[in-house]
């Protein structure tokens, strides 16, 4: 066995001293091929030439890329500068996507530079309404619902007598606590009609748990679209805006809004339009008056054209702010109103209340202030053969009041309210003056330049009030101012129904 194990091992030594000799004698064949074949070379580096194959340049090169980077998440309560990326955050009503849809966008889309002037008008309102829409959590594509409305003209007026941005008819906007009275009309405050406007709307959507018959209730009424639903219900239909009977005006209601949901909800084509951007940052702020003062000296105080105060005070049934109201100045012009008003030494009217007295006259009253009786009446909107009863409020000039009239004529007309009759008890009887002098005397009313063509307010049939005094005269006289309004109280019923 000794002798096997020899022979093995002297075998493993001649096996081993051949294969180096073999190794040695084809070194020159396997560089040469190595050339041919990298992947030889790099197995046997210290056989090849000098000039090796590096690896880089040997093996093919397949780049393996990473993967993209998923887009972050949208925080929605970060800023931005622009109060359309905040408004478009805000957006949570249903899409509605019909025939009507299509057609009202392709008409607005047809008309930007109409577009355009609604959005100029907006601007000093649009991010106080969104504000108010997100702190009430409602959804934020009712802020273009005064597009719809009135196209963001504060002095907008309908033939069913509803006024301001989101068109109050009076009942309507006493409901809801907006003043009507012989200094003011808050349906056209921009804060006050504002905050009643969405009060409004949350009642009504609380009453359908719908924000389509919502609308379609701030337009017909919430009366009549109860009772639309209620039939349908009893035939057995869908009680979905859409399902239900109600008028034309009611019908194309909603999708007006939602054509321009969509072009302010798509910032390439608001970019193809030319729409301008507004800036997201509070455009005014208020500040109460503790006396009366003249809307042209407020202005004037803030440093401001008397067209652009208007824009923000369109409210005003007279020249004059009563005392403890609240003036709305743009932000940066609150310190210069301030620092103004602690200075100025001048009165702050230049004008006085009168009350009409039994059997007067203001031919009679004209020229006891010293002022001619056709600039008293253009002064307090009055038409030229008006009669007036007693109890009747006008403006008259105090000091040199009169002396200023002619810079009034450059300034926008504002409507103007006749001063109702008091209750008067005769044979232990309380007899009114009848609803229509309780009414409201509408005459023209043309709003500030930079707000835009306002549509004329109704002259209607211009109320002729009668003088004081019983009989069948005076009787007659009411009943005919009780015509008109009668009707607009039977609209009233339904709601903020303005169908025109």
């Amino acid at each position: 066995m000794q002798h096997r194990n020899v022979l093995s091992l002297f075998r493993r030594i001649a096996g081993a001293s051949l294969g180096a000799t073999a190794l040695a004698l084809s070194a020159p064949t396997l560089a040469e091929s190595a050339n041919n074949f990298p992947l030889i070379s790099l197995l046997m580096p210290t056989l090849a030439e000098p000039a090796v194959v590096s690896p880089e340049s040997a093996l093919t090169i397949h780049e393996v890329r990473a993967a993209p980077t998923p887009p972050g998440t949208i925080d929605l309560t970060a800023s931005t500068d622009n109060l359309w990326d905040r408004l478009r955050n805000g957006f949570a009503m249903t899409n509605l996507n019909d025939d009507l849809v299509l057609h009202y966008q392709q008409w607005y889309q047809n008309r930007p530079d109409a577009l355009r002037r609604m959005v100029e008008r907006s601007r000093p309102y649009l991010h106080h309404i969104v504000e108010e829409l997100e702190a009430r959590g409602m959804p934020t594509e009712l802020a273009l619902l005064p597009m719809v409305e009135s196209s963001f003209n504060p002095m907008a007026y309908s033939r069913a007598h509803a006024a301001g941005l989101w068109q109050f008819i009076p009942a309507t906007g006493k409901r809801f606590n907006l003043e009507q009275n012989w200094w003011q009309d808050e349906r056209r405050d921009i804060v006050a009609s504002t905050g009643a406007a969405l009060d409004y709307l949350q009642t009504i959507y609380d009453m359908h748990g719908d924000w389509h018959l919502a609308l379609a209730s701030y337009n017909w009424g919430e009366g009549a679209v109860k009772r639309a639903v209620e039939k349908n219900t009893a035939r057995g239909l869908p009680t979905d805006y859409a399902s239900l009977n109600m008028p034309n005006e009611t019908r194309h209601y909603v999708p007006k809004l939602q054509a321009l949901k969509n072009i302010f909800g798509n910032p390439v084509l608001m970019v193809q339009l030319g729409l301008p951007e507004v800036m997201n940052r509070p455009y005014f702020a208020t500040i109460d008056t503790e006396k009366p003062m003249d809307v042209k000296t407020a202005a004037r105080l803030a440093n401001m054209p008397l067209a652009e105060f208007l824009v923000l005070n369109p409210s005003h049934n007279r020249p004059v702010i009563k005392a403890d109201s609240a003036v709305v100045l743009p932000a940066d012009k609150l310190e210069t109103f301030r620092s103004n008003l602690e200075k100025y030494s001048a009165p702050l009217t230049e004008w006085q209340t009168y009350t009409l007295k039994h059997g007067e006259k203001l031919d009679k009253v004209a020229p006891r202030f010293g002022i001619a009786l056709p600039e008293l009446l253009r002064v307090n909107g009055l038409p030229e053969r008006v009669r007036l009863r007693a109890g009747s409020t006008l403006l008259v000039p105090a000091g040199n009041g009169a002396d200023d009239l002619a810079s009034l004529s450059d300034a926008p007309a504002l409507t103007q309210i006749i001063e109702p009759e008091p209750v008067v008890k005769s044979r232990g009887r309380a007899t009114k003056s009848g609803k229509g002098s309780k009414t409201e005397a509408m005459l023209s009313a043309k709003g500030p330049k930079s707000a835009g063509k306002a549509p004329k307010a109704v002259s209607g049939k211009e109320r002729k009030l009668a003088s004081a005094g019983a009989g069948k005269s005076a009787a007659k006289s009411a009943k005919a101012g009780n015509a008109k309004p009668a009707a607009s109280s039977k609209v009233a019923k339904a709601g903020n129904g303005r169908r025109s």
